[in-house]
């Protein structure tokens, strides 16, 4: 059973973009990252190094057609395995609204809430470069 291999479309372009801009940033300016790592992980840094490096790796993998069903995969479940980092920076960001109550940091607070529901569509891109 032949399986076709997912086109490269735009969506699937951005996603690797955002992958690529992001594992970069995470090797390049570790520190940004660690508040967001839950304090209940050992190694932080570690995670950060590992998530960039995989972060890079889906993003070539998303963009070649011989890789791009695996990186899907692989894509898909680190947008999921991720989703703990996106909460803490929310609650890390909702704990300084509520301690300042500056107009700059409740809008900071719900930029981060309302970029918790984009991990949906960023999911069901990457299940698509998997073929589902």
């Amino acid at each position: 059973m032949t399986r076709t291999v997912a086109p490269l479309t735009k969506d699937l372009v951005g996603l690797a973009g955002l992958f690529l801009t992001s594992g970069v940033t995470h090797l390049a300016k570790p520190d940004v990252f660690e508040p967001l790592v839950p304090r209940s992980l050992p190694r932080r840094r570690e995670l950060i190094y590992v998530s960039g490096v995989a972060e890079l790796a889906c993003a070539a993998g998303l963009l070649h057609p011989r890789t791009r069903r695996p990186a899907g995969w692989a894509s898909a479940a680190l947008l999921v395995a991720i989703l703990p980092g996106n909460l803490q920076m929310s609650a890390n960001y909702g704990k300084r609204a509520r301690r300042t109550g500056t107009p700059g940091a409740q809008a900071a607070f719900a930029a981060t809430l309302a970029r918790l529901p984009l991990q949906v569509p960023l999911i069901r891109t990457a299940l698509k470069a998997a073929g589902r």
